[in-house]
């Protein structure tokens, strides 16, 4: 055969195996036999083997994997990929309700579908083609699992239809239960360890090196979120709907995996279903995702720095299980904060032996009435962290000794403190307890913070045992010499360490001021104080006044700050850092420099479509000019910039409130 008609035969055989695919593996309805299908497959590998050079991206050859992926790159998330909040009763769904009618008052509509256990990724296509597949990792920056996520059947490689020229869609990767006890059928009769539960197992087969490997595991994926600048529909389930047309495996409305409703009725009533149905489900879920359906609402109702205020997880009464309080231990964090920690008898609860368990301060102890000796019943919040939930009372042994919670730090025996207002006790030898200085220096390396790569949690405890830090600041100084003599420490390890911290001196002032470990300021309220104060002089100069004029800056935030540079060891590592040329300053001798802020103190709303830009460009732009971008109207806005298809609800209060409405244009000439 040559060339030209190989050309032929590969794109036709492709076209037709991504077709039998989708009916298979989206539809359940194969046109095919198995048999067949392996021919056709065989055929095209044989033809891409004979002319490489002709074998296209989207192959239907790469479900079968074959590439080794040795490290997965970080990648940075267009759109950050929060978690839900999550509820655990009927009465937390009715406060979201109420909440979302006090923001909106007209009558909304939610969506409701299933929670399911597995993995959550994000999918991006360009002109229909899979070009990225990435996980949630910390919501910001995620892993690039595209090799592995292209062995899996019912996530298509080639699209169909009149789909967006760039999108992306958000689902979850997970185990069938049929392929998890198929799994650990394998692994018994080879003598291996079972793997614990279906989560956990498709969770670990996402990272794996081998594709191959990851293709023989049957990993399968619901996708259930549209993200994009053109998208076809103005509402989450309409959009949903397109995307099954496109080929995507999505929740269907004739199953009841995902309905419409304009009640809280409609909701429960949702719920009640699937708690007695989810059993006969062929894969696990661990609850029920409410979401509003307009997306006009949804970007009404906004987000908190972790979670979107237009949805939420209702999470199924987890399984409880039965065991023995053996003894409790303390753990120290890095603020400070004693946990009590339960040691249980060994105990099986959903596919995984816990041990220890969470309870979380004395006011729970004292609550739960403990004993050590008591016969405990366990659950894990959230089927995640384990937790002490009840004592059966019944079969308290006659000789069970209260549990009397300690008033000594267990690491360094300095006094606990219980400040008002707090249910934790403090540790308050900040700066010589151990685990709140190891705590300290692991969080200034974290990925969000400082994200010195090559360092982690052990290394950090070995640097520390060894002498060779003792804060932060002693991160700057280490010596290659020192760190060599160590044990596992050879000499690419030591030189991926050195240049993680010289290349830190690069991250910018925001995740600095997050890095250093002021209680209360986490990642979005460092950003709003490095924003307002510009340096850390300011910052550490500024009044109680001042700190709690700034939006969404609090008392509590602004009393911790004040108490962070009151502190003469904390000004002495700020010291140690500026000179290693840690950035303490916001960097405004880029592009932005010189912008006149002509915006500052102006709350500014962005709604519509836009022709020269997009709404994530112009909000970019109001912020280096100083302005606030705000989700919702109100008598506080200053104006709104109004695009194409502006919600009638927004139009409607803009219009009521007196707020003024200027046009992309008008927008262009006032900022120029």
């Amino acid at each position: 055969m040559d060339k030209a008609s190989a050309k032929i035969k590969i794109e036709k055989l492709s076209k037709e195996l991504h077709e039998h695919n989708y009916n298979y593996y989206v539809l359940s309805r194969p046109a095919i036999s198995d048999y067949q299908f392996d021919i056709m497959l065989k055929e095209l590998m044989d033809l891409e083997e004979k002319f490489p050079e002709l074998s296209l991206e989207t192959s239907p050859s790469k479900r079968v994997g074959g590439s080794i992926t040795k490290e997965f790159d970080t990648v940075t998330h267009k759109y950050r990929m929060l978690s839900l909040s999550n509820s655990y009763s009927k009465d937390d769904l009715i406060d979201f309700e109420k909440r979302i009618q006090k923001l909106i008052e007209e009558k909304v509509e939610y969506v409701c579908e299933l929670k399911y256990d597995g993995v959550a990724i994000g999918l991006r296509y360009i002109d229909g083609n899979l070009v990225q597949a990435v996980t949630r990792g910390d919501g910001t920056q995620g892993d690039d699992v595209t090799n592995n996520v292209k062995t899996i059947r019912s996530i298509p490689l080639k699209l169909k239809g009149d789909y967006p020229d760039d999108f992306e869609i958000r689902g979850e990767i997970f185990l069938p239960l049929e392929a998890f006890q198929k799994l650990n059928e394998e692994k018994k009769r080879a003598g291996e360890q079972l793997m614990a539960n279906p989560r956990n197992t498709a969770s670990g087969t996402l990272k794996m090196q081998s594709s191959k490997t990851v293709a023989d595991r049957g990993l399968d994926c619901y996708l259930y979120y549209l993200l994009g600048e053109n998208l076809p529909e103005t509402t989450h389930l309409g959009n949903l709907k397109k995307a099954g047309k496109w080929g995507f495996k999505v929740p269907l409305e004739r199953d009841r995996m995902i309905e419409k409703t304009n009640s809280i009725e409609g909701i429960l009533s949702f719920i009640n279903y699937w708690d007695n149905k989810r059993k006969s489900l062929p894969f696990e879920i661990d609850g029920i995702v409410i979401k509003v359906n307009s997306y006009e609402k949804q970007e009404l109702l906004g987000f908190t720095s972790k979670s979107p205020r237009w949805a939420i997880a209702y999470k199924f009464e987890t399984e409880q299980a039965v065991t023995i309080l053996n003894s409790i231990s303390y753990q120290v964090g890095r603020t400070g904060a004693v946990t009590p920690v339960a040691n249980l008898k060994p105990v099986s609860l959903l596919g995984t032996v816990v041990k220890r368990a969470s309870l979380h301060n004395k006011d729970q102890i004292e609550k739960l009435d403990l004993h050590i000796g008591d016969e405990v019943f366990v659950e894990k919040g959230g089927e995640i962290i384990p937790k002490v939930v009840g004592v059966n009372f019944a079969s308290r042994p006659k000789n069970a000794v209260p549990v009397k919670y300690i008033s000594n730090c267990p690491e360094c025996s300095s006094t606990l403190l219980r400040k008002d207002g707090e249910a934790n006790h403090y540790c308050t030898n900040e700066n010589g307890c151990p685990p709140q200085i190891t705590g300290k220096i692991q969080h200034y390396i974290s990925r969000k913070a400082m994200n010195i790569d090559g360092l982690g949690g052990e290394t950090v405890e070995q640097f520390f045992k060894a002498g060779l830090i003792k804060d932060i600041a002693d991160l700057y100084s280490l010596d290659p010499t020192k760190m060599l003599s160590l044990e596992r420490m050879a000499d690419k390890s030591v030189n991926n360490i050195i240049k993680g911290v010289k290349d830190s001196l690069k991250i910018p002032y925001e995740q600095v001021l997050f890095a250093i470990g002021i209680r209360f300021v986490g990642s979005t309220v460092a950003k709003i104080l490095a924003r307002h104060f510009k340096n850390i002089e300011n910052l550490k100069n500024a009044t109680l006044e001042d700190l709690i004029s700034v939006d969404e800056i609090g008392d509590k935030i602004a009393e911790s700050v004040q108490d962070f540079f009151r502190d003469s060891n904390n000004l002495n590592v700020i010291s140690r850092l500026k000179e290693a040329g840690v950035k303490f300053a916001i960097d405004e001798s880029g592009e932005d420099a010189g912008l006149e802020k002509i915006l500052v103190g102006k709350s500014i709303v962005v709604s519509g479509v836009f022709q020269k830009f997009t709404r994530d460009e112009l909000k970019k732009t109001i912020e280096k000019l100083g302005g606030k971008n705000v989700g919702s109207i109100s008598k506080k806005t200053s104006f709104v910039v109004a695009g194409e298809k502006m919600g009638p609800s927004k139009l409607e209060k803009a219009e009521k409130l007196g707020v003024q409405l200027i046009s992309e244009e008008e927008f262009i000439q006032m900022i120029s």
